[in-house]
């Protein structure tokens, strides 16, 4: 058996449940940068969020369109740099303090899932504590893909002899302890790009965390995740989809078509500029053909240097069957993709949509159709302080990763090396005797 790479992403020490604390996330998304800045208070679980050990209050919120990605990954390192420099900066103005670390998501990388069994003798005794760490160490040094780099290394459910589904094994009895490991994956390149962007701007990356995974922290409720639930983040360059079965994520896939593609659609099919074709999906975009379609006309600026002040007027009915095929193919590219992983049968219970695509007039409806009878709009839950246009599915992957320090103790990583070369052109020596001070005092 060849043992993972180590991770190149820094690994979260778990959140004490009895402290509060200041934490900063950056969402850098294909047509958005978001940047939280929130105060973390301990509190009672709730049979709701079930869990969650903290609440969360937004402090400060910085958000700037994105700049330098395509498909969810850095194709101009100074221009996306700046977009999140921007973004750093009003959330540091708003919530008056000094950003020096942040979560990060990762959309772009070609995120994949990946599944292992392993299984180690015991020695007649109850289960331990080092049985635990012996399975699961056997269970990371299962083969790994090169070019690839670990974010989430889960465990799904144990097994005992014969029995599986076992929650927690502590002090049963049996001859072989079993575990389940998920791992989410992504190009090592991307993220190692992606992080240099951030910290370029003079930021620690403190984790990164895959967009479907931010999502379904901030929007599911415990029966849904519990039950089995399929959360489809519709982002503006690529669209994610994370599956939750028994109260963890267990499968995670992405492809590069988003929103965008829906404007470069309106763009080239109304012959209107991309700025006037995403105005024109916002205000009228829809999936669903209504009767008064073609009654209703739009105005359509012209992109004609001889007449650039032109007005063309269409049937609101043209716009729709521009979208209404676009929307088709990617919730068929979810379904297809589900099937393919064998997850068909956790996308027939609930379908929940995050994203800013999710907004679109008629969407459900649509997924409906084509994915599963039970589908709802996502939006980020047990959260205060957000204004109200943050409180949409557009949002849910940022208040997701405000989420992810209460949950990260659950994921088991292979020891990266000391020393180990991030690549990123900022792990030298000095970095590491400022992360051993900063940790140590």
């Amino acid at each position: 058996m060849s043992r993972h790479a180590p991770s190149l992403t820094p690994r979260l020490k778990p959140l004490s449940p009895r402290k509060s604390t200041v934490l900063s996330v950056l969402d850098v998304g294909t047509s958005k940068v978001v940047c939280l800045v929130a105060r973390l208070d301990p509190v009672v679980e709730s049979d709701l969020l079930r869990g969650r050990t903290h609440r969360a209050r937004i402090i400060g919120i910085g958000h700037q369109r994105a700049r330098g990605l395509k498909g969810g990954a850095i194709v101009d390192l100074e221009a996306a740099e700046q977009s999140i420099r921007l973004a750093v900066d009003a959330a540091e103005r708003m919530a008056k303090v000094e950003i020096q670390a942040a979560i990060l998501n990762m959309t772009g990388g070609r995120l994949g899932s990946e599944s292992y069994h392993a299984e180690v003798a015991l020695r007649g005794n109850g289960v331990t504590d080092g049985d635990i760490h012996r399975v699961l160490e056997a269970a990371s040094t299962t083969g790994a893909r090169p070019g690839r780099t670990v974010l989430h290394s889960l465990p799904t459910g144990f097994g005992l002899d014969a029995m599986k589904g076992i929650h927690d094994p502590h002090g049963m009895v049996g001859e072989r302890l079993g575990v389940d490991m998920h791992i989410v994956s992504t190009d090592q390149n991307a993220v190692r790009n992606l992080m240099l962007a951030v910290e370029r701007c003079h930021l620690d990356v403190e984790a990164v965390v895959a967009t479907p995974y931010a999502a379904g922290l901030a929007a599911l409720v415990e029966d849904e995740a519990e039950m089995g639930a399929v959360v489809v983040d519709l982002g503006g360059g690529t669209t994610g989809l994370g599956v939750f079965a028994g109260g963890t994520i267990v499968h995670t896939d992405a492809f590069a078509v988003g929103g965008n593609h829906v404007t470069m659609d309106i763009a080239r099919g109304l012959q209107t500029s991309v700025a006037h074709a995403e105005r024109l999906k916002t205000l009228y975009g829809s999936t669903i053909a209504t009767a008064s379609d073609d009654r209703e006309t739009i105005a359509v600026a012209s992109v004609d240097d001889e007449e650039r002040d032109a007005v063309n007027h269409v049937p609101k009915s043209h716009l729709v069957r521009i979208m209404k095929p676009r929307i088709e193919e990617i919730l068929e590219l979810v379904r297809d993709r589900l099937k393919a992983a064998g997850f068909s049968a956790e996308a027939g219970r609930r379908v929940v949509l995050t994203g800013g695509g999710a907004q679109l007039t008629g969407l459900p409806e649509l997924a409906r159709t084509i994915l599963s009878k039970q589908v709802r709009i996502g939006r980020p839950l047990g959260v205060q302080g957000l204004p109200e246009a943050a409180k949409g599915p557009a949002f849910a992957a940022p208040v997701g990763l405000l989420v992810y320090p209460q949950v990260a103790g659950l994921e088991h990583f292979v020891p990266r090396p000391s020393g180990a070369f991030l690549g990123t052109g900022t792990d030298g020596y000095l970095s590491r005797m400022g992360r051993w001070i900063k940790d140590s005092f």
